[in-house]
């Protein structure tokens, strides 16, 4: 996904919010229960662009035109390396319907939570100023 891959690297979360299904549902890697909404996943991603420090893809695995697709990623939180993957899904119009983010190891994804929670009334109130979006 060449747009989204763009987007994220040239830190325009507009353009990543774009990009997203208004029913979009998004899986984060350390709460269970998923995300619904654009607002409400946009106002995560937007966390998630503040936390993450010298973020980079590094690989990018789905066919061109498909509607699966894995984008590898290194970052640090604090002074913990992480390694992931965001798997996103395409509808019918292109848009991401499905973004599922894991990473490891195990302290960095303590570090991500941790560095996420405190970034949890802001991502409240961009929610709330952009639309509504739940959990669950």
């Amino acid at each position: 996904m060449k747009a989204f891959r763009a987007a994220v690297e040239a830190h325009d979360m507009d353009a990543v919010e774009a990009l997203l299904a208004e029913d979009v549902v998004f899986t984060s890697p350390v709460v269970f229960k998923p995300y619904r909404g654009r607002a409400l996943t946009a106002a995560i991603l937007r966390a998630v662009e503040r936390v993450f420090e010298d973020f980079r893809y590094e690989r990018v695995i789905g066919e061109e035109g498909g509607r699966d697709h894995a984008l590898m990623f290194s970052a640090r939180v604090g002074d913990r390396e992480i390694g992931g993957c965001d798997f996103l899904h395409l509808d019918e119009s292109g848009r991401i319907d499905e973004l599922t983010v894991m990473v490891r190891p195990l302290s960095g994804a303590q570090a991500l939570q941790a560095a996420m929670a405190a970034q949890f009334e802001r991502i409240a109130a961009e929610a709330r100023e952009a639309g509504t979006g739940t959990a669950g």
